[in-house]
């Protein structure tokens, strides 16, 4: 049975690290939002003085290159949020999509879909995609970015979906369905779907954590445009300038904190939803209650 969104909702937020997650991913948010109200152009360099501490005026101060830190951080946060979710929502389609006809279908079809599946999780994917990246770096925008990162990041979660699919197949409804002459994709639409969503959820945001690793660590060998503010390419213009040595804390230490708190609030909201869809741990709580 697929509780309300409102009961849904409501459950998870009786979960603290749910409650954490939510506030912190609100907090990334509005900071990313408050980009479009920065004063600055992001690509412009020395637009204000080089190395100032944090003051009244630059909050957290200027770095090197003549920019803002606090400004460039807000672009760099809106950036990386874009493109891990550019590649969280289009790897969710090719995973869904996958793992909907490979269960459904089963057969030919099913180890079809699965030899590539397999393909992908054994394969050095940071070799390929750094490969990729040489190739097409003068066109890594932000959305092709996100675009490279999902297509490599679909193959584990499109078997787990599979594996979904496979046990709802197996269930009554499905054969009522079937011999009442409801066809495929009205069955699939309309019946698996709503178990399935918050599965594929659950992934993308797994899957967005990966997509914002990835980019970072293709910034700081230098296979992203530079001249596009993320988490990635910041901590990489700190660590070219520097700024371990000239001790600027300051400028080094915000885009390692924004990550550090991205990637805490996505592993907490991660596993609160997997542990409330996980029955047995639903059945542990009510219990306990």
């Amino acid at each position: 049975m697929v509780m309300p969104i409102g009961s849904t909702l409501k459950e998870l937020f009786r979960d603290y690290r749910f409650v954490c997650a939510f506030i912190v991913l609100l907090f990334l948010v509005a900071l990313a939002l408050l980009s479009f109200f920065s004063p600055y152009d992001p690509t412009i360099w020395y637009y204000a003085p080089r190395d100032l501490p944090p003051s009244s005026k630059h909050i957290l101060g200027t770095c090197s290159r003549g920019q803002d830190v606090f400004w460039q951080a807000t672009f760099a946060i809106r950036n990386s949020l874009i493109i891990s979710a550019v590649a969280g929502v289009f790897s969710r389609i090719i995973a869904v999509a996958v793992g909907l006809v490979a269960g459904y279908r089963g057969g030919r079809t099913d180890r079809f879909l699965m030899f590539i599946s397999d393909g992908f999780l054994v394969i050095p994917l940071f070799l390929i995609i750094v490969m990729l990246a040489m190739l097409i770096r003068d066109k890594m925008t932000i959305f092709t970015t996100g675009l490279l990162l999902a297509v490599f990041g679909w193959a584990w979660d499109a078997r787990v979906i599979r594996s979904q699919v496979l046990s709802l197949r197996e269930r009554e409804f499905t054969k009522t369905a079937v011999l009442s002459g409801t066809g495929t994709m009205e069955l699939v639409f309309k019946e698996y779907m709503p178990y399935i969503t918050p599965l594929a959820f659950s992934t993308l945001i797994n899957n967005m954590s990966w997509a914002i690793g990835m980019e970072m660590t293709l910034s700081i060998v230098g296979l992203t445009n530079m001249d596009i503010p993320t988490l990635g390419t910041t901590l990489k213009w700190a660590l070219n300038y520097q700024a371990i040595l000239m001790r600027r804390w300051y400028w080094l230490s915000t885009p390692v904190v924004l990550s550090v708190f991205l990637f805490i609030a996505l592993y907490w909201l991660s596993v609160s939803i997997s542990e409330y869809l996980d029955p047995r741990t639903r059945v542990q709580r009510v219990g306990g209650e």
